[in-house]
């Protein structure tokens, strides 16, 4: 989702997009989306206590979150590499690896 979500902004920067009225913006967000939600459902579906999987709902939650959140860490620094890191975005990923432990708990 991140690089459906913040994909056309690199688009806009390049000059590629400038021209694309919102809705094609939309449509080209939509198209990276629908790839992204095609691998998540399933993963999610596969891995939930209720079917089988080891994880619960909010288990499988946080793990989405934590993954999001690496994924936009990296997409910004490779396409945006103007954003840099300060030291709260490193608390703030601190107090993403404790979240991941007390849910795990």
């Amino acid at each position: 989702m991140t690089l459906a979500w913040y994909g056309h902004l690199k688009l806009q920067q390049m000059n590629i997009s400038n021209s694309w009225p919102l809705i094609g913006v939309i449509v080209f967000s939509w198209a990276i989306a629908f790839f992204e939600y095609s691998l998540q459902v399933p993963a999610n579906k596969i891995g939930f206590t209720g079917n089988g999987g080891p994880f619960s709902l909010m288990q499988l939650k946080v793990i989405q979150e934590v993954i999001s959140l690496i994924v936009f860490t990296v997409i910004a620094g490779v396409l945006f590499q103007g954003e840099q890191l300060h030291w709260n975005h490193a608390a703030a990923f601190a107090c993403l690896i404790a979240a991941v432990y007390f849910v795990f708990l």
